[in-house]
């Protein structure tokens, strides 16, 4: 295609510009990703190495180690090489932590400080004592790693998986016991995400696997990625160990505290519980099967009682797969299936299968190959009056039937809204008491999360459990108002399309007019693969709009809370807990009655724009489609009979129909 451009006539018209526009379109790399998530120990190192095959790529060990940043990992198209892209976190958000923990000395009573202490050490050693944050900003102290005083990504690049993954290590984990190492600095504090690229590997070729810390992270951009990668996850792994799968609250927390991130305000598909190290302490085949088929059991029946998962998926989303890694490779007791990892291979090879970056292309190729060859032959001929008619009738009622559920939906969302801020105006009261009065903490022991949560706009992420969020707290009545009509308006699942379907089911019917027309067949086949494509490209716009407009209520209430959180935090010294809570309420009473009908209102006013903005895309893009392929001509345009009888080969061969003969 790149060499069909360069064919092109120099002369610039609107013909010409809209073809060479509609090549370069055609570059594109959607990848489907893969959440991994489990505490430290489960494994879930290990399984990726088993389930891609590659025994030494990511750095596995005891739970003295775990992983601390996020590692991506995906196929290397460009070379043999393995390869690690390191992005760090912005200098001035290491810089500020510096500050706000050596700076300011009363910082020191945050439960995050022992974590910082770590940090110190990990990356300065002993050099840390007696320094100011100036003095630890030292160019000195990043000699190998001078690319994070640049703001730029550093690459690392081996031949073997081996190589790559020793020097990994120093990024990616943090070790909890072993203070001997020979490791001078350890770098994981200031990096946001590694991506790791395999060369000559099938199941990562549209397939992104992400091994996610638990709980998002204290620091602002590390924090800001992760939410938007688990968002952006089709499909999620919980890695847990078999002996603790149904009692371990750590991987029930996580899958939790994510669910509204991965359903309603995601894209999630498929929630995959993985049972790991089925093999343990079990020397006999019979026995292991049989904890296996109890383990899933047990764990399918604790997934149904989960309610605060269930608003947001169905028992139809889950999976339970028991698998040993050691098994697979060693193949002791069990056959390879029987480890279940060749299931979760089968899965991601599905994905890879299934996945249209391959199709669109082709398919999109043999549409401007069409119109190219159609626009060579016709030479000047006039205006298609006929057929640009049938068009515009057809454009103007699939236009109808597109708008129709999508006002429908408003009015629905509108209705469900209205019942939300009743509800949400009528509980606020009892929200805030049982947010500022935890029955898990008495006396002084809430002063110093409160201020937490006052300092940073309603939300605070501590140590241990789950994020405190006041914002969400408060939204949660709107947010639980909508959450059916939500998840039927905007389906994860890709075959049930938004809006009931209707933008998939939109159509200009250009194969009866192929009959009709014969004369201008290329031109509808163009046409074809423009509306095909229109629609791919919308389907995922509204995927990302959507999580947008489900996370509004709780941006938009922070918002209105944001004045009464810098009069909370201004409070100090003797009975500033009671001020810090008396000033929320105070607040929150005199906001309730604005503060709910503005969420509600900016709701609606992103669905109304999501609405337009589908509605003209689809109109804009179409009429330009039909009034330069059928109402304009090109001088010296190529013939292009070779090509596209090859692209339509290819095309009839990847959706199923016999290969033509040249």
């Amino acid at each position: 295609m790149s060499f069909v451009k360069k064919r092109l006539p120099a002369q610039e018209n609107n013909l010409n510009r809209f073809l060479k526009v509609k090549i370069d379109d055609l570059e594109t790399d959607k990848r489907e990703l893969v959440g991994v998530f489990g505490r430290t120990g489960a494994g879930k190192s290990s399984l990726i190495n088993a389930v891609i095959g590659e025994k030494n790529l990511l750095p596995t060990g005891d739970v003295s180690a775990c992983t601390s940043v996020m590692i991506k990992v995906e196929a290397n198209k460009q070379n043999k090489t393995y390869q690690a892209d390191i992005e760090f976190i912005p200098n001035e958000e290491w810089k500020d932590e510096l500050f706000q923990f050596l700076g300011d000395k009363a910082d020191q009573e945050d439960d995050y400080y022992p974590d910082f202490v770590e940090k110190l050490s990990a990356l300065y050693g002993e050099e840390k004592e007696n320094k100011t944050s100036e003095m630890l900003m030292e160019k000195k102290y990043f000699k190998e790693i001078p690319e994070f005083l640049e703001n730029k990504k550093k690459i690392l690049t081996y031949e073997s998986a081996e190589k790559l993954s020793g020097t990994l290590v120093r990024f990616t984990r943090r070790d909890l016991e072993d203070r001997e190492s020979k490791v001078k600095r350890w770098y994981w504090p200031l990096v946001k995400c590694v991506t790791v690229r395999v060369p000559k590997n099938d199941l990562l070729q549209h397939v992104t696997l992400v091994d996610l810390p638990g709980n998002g992270d204290r620091n602002q951009s590390r924090d800001k990625m992760w939410k938007q990668l688990v968002g952006s996850c089709s499909t999620v792994w919980i890695v847990t160990d078999i002996e603790r799968a149904a009692a371990e609250t750590e991987a029930w927390e996580i899958l939790e505290n994510a669910s509204s991130l991965m359903g309603n305000g995601g894209e999630c598909q498929h929630i995959h519980f993985i049972c790991a190290r089925s093999d343990v302490n079990l020397n006999d085949r019979e026995a292991i099967l049989k904890r296996n088929t109890k383990a899933k059991k047990v764990v399918s029946e604790q997934f149904s009682q989960q309610e605060t998962i269930k608003k947001q998926f169905s028992d139809e989303y889950l999976k339970v797969f028991t698998v040993t890694s050691n098994e697979f490779l060693e193949k002791k007791l069990l056959n390879p299936d029987e480890t279940e990892i060749p299931k979760l291979k089968e899965f991601l090879q599905k994905l890879n299968d299934c996945h249209s970056e391959t199709v669109n292309y082709v398919s999109g190729a043999h549409g401007i190959l069409s119109l190219i060859q159609g626009a060579s032959r016709r030479k000047g001929a006039g205006k298609n009056t006929d057929v640009c008619t049938d068009l515009d009738k057809k454009m103007k009622d699939e236009l109808d039937k597109v708008r129709k559920p999508m006002e429908e939906a408003y009015v629905a969302f509108e209705k469900c809204l209205s019942e939300g801020v009743e509800r949400s105006k009528r509980s606020c009261e009892s929200v805030l008491k049982s947010f500022l009065h935890p029955r898990n903490m008495k006396g002084g022991a809430f002063h110093k999360p409160l201020k937490c949560v006052v300092e940073n706009g309603g939300t605070h992420k501590p140590k241990k459990g789950k994020e405190m969020n006041l914002n969400g707290k408060l939204a949660s009545c709107l947010t639980d108002s909508i959450d059916e009509e939500f998840k039927k308006t905007f389906p994860n699942e890709r075959k049930c399309g938004p809006f009931n379907n209707v933008i998939n089911t939109f159509s200009l019917d250009t194969k009866s007019l192929i009959e009709k027309y014969k004369d201008v067949e290329l031109q509808l086949i163009f046409l074809k693969t423009e509306e095909d494509k229109i629609k791919t490209e919308l389907n995922k716009m509204i995927r990302e709009r959507k999580k947008t407009i489900y996370k509004s209520f709780t941006e938009t209430i922070g918002e209105n809370m944001q004045e009464g959180y810098s009069q909370a935090a201004g409070f100090c010294g003797e009975g500033s807990l009671k001020n810090m809570r008396d000033t929320i309420e105070k607040h929150v009473r005199a906001a309730k009655n604005i503060m709910f009908e503005k969420a509600k209102e900016k709701m609606l006013n992103q669905l109304r724009d999501l609405r337009e903005e589908i509605l003209e895309k689809l109109k804009k893009t179409m009429q330009e489609s039909i009034e330069l392929s059928l109402n304009t001509y090109g001088d010296s345009i190529p013939d292009v009979t070779v090509e596209l009888q090859m692209v339509k080969s290819h095309n009839n061969e990847l959706k199923g129909s016999p290969k033509e003969e040249p």
